[in-house]
């Protein structure tokens, strides 16, 4: 396990320290379940908003609400172990509730992201943000780089045979 990968005591602890030297820090959170290059990318940009970022992982159970008992297709161990490994991403904690909203109020980063996919009136975490003060920023979706995408053209190349 890499130093990146925290419980949440740890992370408040840092993230708290990475306040009070003046730095801003940046959260985003999802399933990340078969890694590409649009996560690649939004996580550049997300990084690039602030001192540090924050990546929330959603838990397998969370991923099999969110998406169906068929998902993830990665297990939780390798995806974080997949998301440590990217230089952009500084604190990871794996969660298992259905939104962030509760860690948001815990952690209180400046800003939270989210992609372009979503509407900022239709983000459950959205009232816990600006409740403490927060920033909501929508990343641009990288247009057909999705994991949905890429398990689309995986069934048709299977009934393509």
């Amino acid at each position: 396990m890499t130093a990146k990968i925290m419980k949440l005591e740890a992370l408040k602890k840092e993230i708290e320290a990475d306040k009070e030297a003046g730095e801003l820090i940046v959260f985003t959170n999802g399933c990340f379940d078969i890694l590409h290059v649009g996560h690649i990318r939004y996580l550049r940009k997300a990084a690039s908003l602030g001192d540090r970022l924050v990546l929330a992982l959603n838990s397998d159970s969370s991923v099999k609400k969110l998406k169906g008992k068929a998902r993830p297709f990665v297990p939780e161990a390798e995806r974080l172990e997949m998301l440590a490994a990217l230089e952009m991403v500084d604190y990871l904690i794996l969660f298992s509730e259905i939104d962030a909203s509760q860690l948001l109020e815990e952690l209180k980063p400046q800003i939270y992201v989210k992609g372009g996919d979503y509407r900022i009136e239709d983000l459950p975490e959205a009232e816990t943000v600006y409740n403490y003060g927060g920033k909501i920023v929508l990343v641009t979706e990288i247009k057909g780089k999705s994991t949905t995408n890429i398990i689309k053209k995986i069934r048709q190349s299977k009934d393509e045979k």
